[in-house]
């Protein structure tokens, strides 16, 4: 049945019977303008440790310990926790060094690869927090923060909520910002 429902649209089209589908003539797909990144500083001192720490999970009712950057979950080389991937040896890195050489380092991948997992504008709606919330999304890692009072998906909510300003990249000075007193090196994370 199929095979003669295709050969019918094939013939159509064929013979001038137009667009048998109503597809459109020209798909547009525009470049992205106005691209945010988020703060590097702020991912590296209030983020990372977060990915690391060892958690209470809850899975299938059974509460234990684990870290986002264990193996069999994120960590980079055995994790099965789809696009997100952390390190959790990833050293600490020198904020005065080059975007250039910082980009080559464990800790920037992990921030590559959390940022992937961030939707600007909604930061709830962010695999990074609602799959550990398991909210709307299943997370094989089961239930990580219970609720978005949680600290951690405070604080990483605070990430996503305030970005570089437009035209920044992630090392700009303006994530002192995001710290208390203003200072990436020794400010605290700010949270709300």
């Amino acid at each position: 049945m199929r095979l003669l429902i295709l050969t019918g649209i094939v013939v159509l089209t064929g013979c001038g019977g137009g667009n048998p589908l109503d597809n459109p003539a020209d798909v547009a797909n525009p470049p992205a303008t106005g691209a945010r990144k988020l703060s590097f500083a702020y991912f590296q001192r209030c983020i990372q440790p977060i990915l690391t720490a060892q958690l209470p999970v809850t899975l299938n009712g059974v509460t234990t310990v684990n870290s986002c950057a264990s193996s069999g979950c994120h960590d980079d080389t055995s994790g099965t926790g789809g696009a997100l991937r952390v390190r959790g040896s990833a050293a600490e890195v020198a904020l005065s060094d080059t975007p250039e050489l910082i980009r080559t380092t464990d800790m920037y991948r992990n921030f590559y690869s959390s940022q992937g997992e961030v939707v600007f504008g909604d930061a709830l709606g962010s695999r990074l927090i609602a799959k550990p919330l398991v909210r709307n999304v299943l997370h094989g890692g089961g239930i990580v923060f219970d609720s978005e009072t949680d600290p951690n998906v405070k604080r990483m909510r605070y990430w996503i909520e305030h970005p570089m300003p437009e035209g920044q990249d992630e090392f700009s000075t303006a994530g002192n910002a995001l710290f208390t007193p203003a200072d990436a090196a020794t400010g605290v994370c700010n949270e709300e």
